[in-house]
């Protein structure tokens, strides 16, 4: 698929997705939105796609934020579409996706952008990034899961003041929250992603799966996390993966995993 604002490319079973607005640090639009959702769609039901490395063009930024061109003047009601519509259509998609999804950080993460970093299932970042949540300072708050992710992440104390004080913080400060789990130089940050997803490819990914729910299960209000995770360990059982895993280790082997 064609694409105006990302770039998809896929090689050794990662794919790649490279949000591409230089000339707006990558900010995210409605356009960009959708467009994030289709490659992810794609990826989905692609069985060449194991792992999902998500980053942003030149070395300015990942994302720097939303267009706040397109928004300015909506209303209320308008305002909550727009949260539940994005929240929807990439935020809950991407944490919620069942493909190992790595974000990149190169650069500023800031309001949105970092709101798309936080829903990856985990995140690295280059030793120039910077990250924040500076919509208090515009009149409004993070809208595409940002309260809830963010204290997830870094604590609720951590969370307030950097929601608060529309701050920003480097990565290091970044690594210390727990908010990233790797800094490297710039240069590196991509083969940095591409290793960690060589490491998470030998793996069973139909495991890999029921990992995501039941780790995702924690945060949902209302669901036993304990009870998906017996519910998901259960399931591997019946998975050729784990027949390939279990008969491997016994053979003293290295395992082919069919991811069935």
């Amino acid at each position: 698929m064609d694409y105006k604002n990302i770039i998809v490319e896929i090689g050794g079973g990662i794919l790649q997705i490279t949000i591409n607005r230089p000339s707006k640090l990558n900010a995210l639009n409605k356009e960009t939105i959708a467009e994030l959702h289709d490659a992810f769609a794609d990826a989905k039901d692609d069985d060449e796609a194991k792992v999902v490395i998500l980053t942003g063009s030149g070395e300015k930024a990942f994302v720097a934020g939303a267009d706040i061109s397109e928004f300015s003047d909506f209303s209320p009601e308008e305002g909550k579409q727009l949260a539940a519509e994005g929240q929807q259509k990439l935020f809950n998609y991407v944490a919620n996706f069942p493909k190992p999804v790595i974000a990149a950080i190169n650069g500023f993460a800031l309001g949105g952008g970092l709101e798309l970093a936080m829903a990856a299932h985990f995140r690295i970042a280059s030793d120039n990034a910077k990250m924040g949540l500076p919509e208090v300072s515009l009149g409004v708050i993070p809208g595409y899961g940002g309260t809830q992710r963010l204290p997830q992440l870094v604590g609720k104390g951590r969370a307030m003041e950097m929601i608060m004080t529309a701050g920003m913080v480097d990565a290091n400060q970044a690594l210390q929250y727990h908010l990233v789990n790797h800094v490297t130089e710039q240069a590196e940050l991509l083969d940095f992603a591409e290793k960690l997803a060589e490491k998470i490819m030998k793996n069973s990914p139909v495991a890999i799966t029921s990992a995501i729910r039941a780790i995702n299960a924690n945060y949902e209000a209302g669901v036993n996390g304990y009870d998906i995770e017996i519910e998901e360990f259960g399931r591997c059982f019946g998975t050729e993966d784990f027949e390939e895993g279990t008969s491997a280790f016994l053979n003293k082997r290295k395992a082919e995993f069919p991811g069935k």
